[in-house]
Formats: structure tokens, C-alpha cells, sequence
């Protein structure tokens, strides 16, 4: 699967100081290799502009934190010295990426070189049990996560933790999450004390944030520069990537499209407001058309058992089942109007659909992509489309793993050297 590494947002000028210098040329050395099997240090030199001295004294502390690693001879042709191949390692180096959202915890650990260490879904009912429950729980499942990379070889050396809702980055802080019930809560802060010693770096981004880098990273559409990221759960959002970076906004906070008034005398959204696009096409509002005797309270509430409802919409969708295909139909069309707002406003080259509209593409996306031609004003020539996700409905936990990855190239520093310690008793 193409892997495309995210370009990093720069906040003003670098840091002066030959440690800050040395880190930066040791991250652009980690860039070189992650976008290529092996490369040889002249290779490198070359790609980078950096010195050749400078990067073979790069290369060995890269090598003493086990970051790199030798794998052989490159021949450069009849002539010349064989060169010596290095290639990214960090198998003792792990991420893990979490997602909590209405009704599930997700988990994906990976290792710096890409290998899958640990990935699971547990079903929770987190909308239902409270923050102080939800955090605990999702605590205990980081722990299982964890001690389960350890037996890998991987330590995490970053937890990084998707929310559906507004997050100050920064912080850690769930400012507002609506469909969780949750306000100005401190995740980042009460997971680290949850986990206990030794202290591993939590962060918390928004779900479509990070699902959206996944997306940009490893998704159908990898290295899109421009490209739109909706998810498709109980509630909607979104996250943007423009110019190959992700846009956050002023305060972090864009992004939360399942907000925009579609509709202003359309039912109540679980925010309090009227009229949201999730009240058109989040699950439970398809849920609701498609299966009236599975109706029960207002958008945004929890839909029971959401996976076996999808199934039960797509087998009745492949049977030619008359309501389903008319709900299909009328969600459809919302997602294209929706769509086409977001086209109109950021011009992407692809709007990808992740969550339950992923599972439905096959009979949601004529009705959206109809739509979306009709009202882009700058059809055909702004040419963007819609996609569907294949990374299913792990496609913010591995984000949230991949930007974990991306800290630690951006300051390779942060990791110790891998020289054997001996065994505590």
C-alpha cells in the first residue's frame, strides 16, 4: 500500500542551535528512508544536500538509537566503490493509535517500520456511561494495548487518541463533544495518569482529523494533495487536507461539517440545533428511513448494534428492497449537497467517504455524485469526485498511529539508543 509521509504545518522560523539544527537534519534524513526501501548514505547526501560526512555522522547515531539499520550492498555500476544500503528500522519503536467515539473503542500499534502489532475494536457504549466511565475504560484497553506491543518488541513511544468532536490539540482537552456528552474534559491528562509509569506522550486530535491522514498516508487516494475526508457514523465530520497538510483552522476547530444548517426547518440535531447535515445523513438518520420500526429517539443518539443495522441495509439494498432503496436514495442525495458545499468551498480532487457511507458506496455515491455534479459551481472543471474509503472503520486509530510516527521522525531525539539493558529483577 502507498505510504505518503504528511508535510508538516511550520509555526514561524526553526528553532536556532546546533541541537535544533542536528535534529532537523536527523529528520530529514528519517523523510529520505521512509519514502524508499533503502537508500545508500550517498544517496542520501545527494537527495538531502547535506554533506557526506554530515550524514554518515548522522547515520550513526541514527544507527545507535535503532532507528536505521544496514541491509547490504548497493553497486553503483562497473565503477566506483560498492556503497553500503541502510534502510528505516525501528522495530523496538512503537506508536499506538486509539479512537473512542459513541459506541466503540478502536485500537491500532504499529512499529516505526510499519508493522501491525495490535488491532482490535471493542464494542462500549461510551455516550451511555459517562466521561469518568469512559476514560477508565478506554485506560484499560490502552494498557492491554500497550503491554501487548511490549510483548511485540515494540515500546510505544506515543499515544495518540481520535474524538469525535472539538479538541484543543495543544492541551489534550475535549473542548465539546456532543454526541459523547462531553465537555472541557482533559483526556490527554487523565489517560496519562490512568497509564501510570513509565510516562508515555498522549495526544488528542479530532476523529476526521486523523482519519484524514490516514487517508492522505495509505488510503485510496494516498498523496491526493487536496482531499476531503467525511466520516459516516452517528455524527459527521470532516477533515481537510490542503496542499498536503491538514487544515485545522485558527483555533483547531475545523472541520465540523455534521453542523452546517442544511435545512432550517428540519428536525433537532443532538447539539441542539436545527436542521444539521447529520440529521440528513448520519446513521441514525438512514436508520430511521430505511427501518421505521427500529425508530427511536432524536439524531444523534446512539444507533443499537450499528454494524448489524448497516448489514440488514445492504442486504435489503442488494434484494431490491423498495424503502431502502428509496432512504438510500434520500441520503444520497443530502451527502451530494453537503458535498458539494465542502467542493465549493476548499476545491478538492476527492471527497472520500469513511465509516457506514463506505460500506453503502455502491448505492449511496450515484446519488451523491449526481448531485455534487449538479450543484459544484465550477463543474466540470473543478473535476473533484467522490471515493470510498477502504480502510474501513479503523481509519482514525491509524491516523492516530501515523501521527505519532510523524513526531518521533520529526524529532528522532525523543528516542533513546537501543543498546541491551539489563532485565530489572
Amino acid at each position: 500500500m502507498t505510504y505518503k509521509q504528511p508535510r508538516r504545518v511550520r509555526a514561524g522560523a526553526p528553532p536556532a542551535g546546533s541541537a535544533a539544527l542536528r535534529r532537523a537534519n536527523l529528520s530529514l534524513v528519517l523523510r529520505e528512508l521512509r519514502d524508499h526501501p533503502s537508500l545508500s548514505r550517498a544517496h542520501i547526501a545527494e537527495a538531502s544536500g547535506l554533506h557526506r560526512a554530515t550524514v554518515s555522522n548522522l547515520m550513526a547515531e541514527l544507527l545507535e538509537r535503532g532507528l536505521v539499520r544496514e541491509v547490504g550492498v548497493e553497486h553503483a555500476g562497473a565503477v566506483g566503490r560498492p556503497r553500503r544500503a541502510v534502510a528505516l528500522h525501528g522495530a523496538h519503536v512503537g506508536a499506538l493509535g486509539m479512537e473512542i467515539n459513541v459506541d466503540y473503542i478502536a485500537v491500532h500499534g504499529t512499529d516505526l517500520s510499519g508493522r501491525v502489532l495490535v488491532e482490535r475494536r471493542v464494542v462500549y457504549d461510551a455516550m451511555g456511561s459517562g466521561p469518568d466511565n469512559a476514560v477508565r475504560r478506554l485506560g484499560l484497553v490502552a494498557k492491554e494495548a500497550v503491554e501487548a506491543m511490549r510483548r511485540a518488541g515494540a515500546a510505544p513511544a506515543g499515544i495518540a487518541v481520535a474524538v469525535p468532536g472539538l479538541v484543543d490539540v495543544a492541551r489534550g482537552v475535549v473542548t465539546l463533544a456532543p454526541n459523547l456528552y462531553w465537555r472541557d474534559l482533559p483526556l490527554a491528562d487523565q489517560l496519562t495518569s490512568l497509564l501510570g509509569p513509565p510516562c508515555v506522550p498522549v495526544r488528542v486530535d479530532n476523529d476526521a482529523n486523523l482519519a484524514a491522514l490516514a487517508e492522505y498516508t495509505s488510503g485510496v487516494a494516498a498523496g491526493t494533495p487536496h482531499l476531503v475526508y467525511l466520516t459516516g457514523e452517528v455524527g459527521v465530520g470532516s477533515g481537510i487536507i490542503v496542499g498536503g497538510e491538514l487544515m485545522r483552522g485558527a483555533d483547531g476547530f475545523s472541520g465540523e461539517v455534521g453542523h452546517l444548517q442544511v435545512d432550517p426547518n428540519g428536525t433537532q440535531c443532538g447539539c441542539g440545533r436545527i436542521g444539521c447535515w447529520e440529521t440528513k445523513v448520519g446513521l441514525a438518520a438512514l436508520v430511521r428511513a430505511a427501518m421505521p420500526e427500529q425508530a427511536y429517539g432524536l439524531p444523534g443518539m446512539p444507533v443499537p448494534d450499528p454494524g448489524e443495522r448497516v448489514a440488514d441495509i445492504a442486504r435489503g439494498l442488494a434484494s431490491g428492497e423498495r424503502r431502502m432503496m428509496m432512504a438510500v436514495a434520500q441520503v444520497g442525495q443530502w451527502l451530494g449537497l453537503g458535498g458539494s458545499i465542502l467542493a465549493n468551498l476548499f476545491n478538492p480532487r476527492v471527497i472520500v467517504i469513511g465509516g457506514y457511507f463506505a460500506s453503502l458506496a455502491e448505492w449511496l455515491l450515484p446519488h451523491a455524485q449526481d448531485q455534487l455534479r449538479r450543484l459544484v459551481v465550477a463543474a466540470p472543471a473543478a473535476q473533484c469526485r467522490f471515493v470510498a474509503s477502504t480502510l474501513g472503520f479503523g481509519a482514525a486509530s491509524r491516523g492516530a498511529a501515523s501521527m505519532v510516527i510523524s513526531d518521533i521522525i520529526d524529532d528522532p531525539t525523543t528516542i533513546m539508543d537501543s543498546s541491551p539493558r539489563p532485565a530489572p529483577y
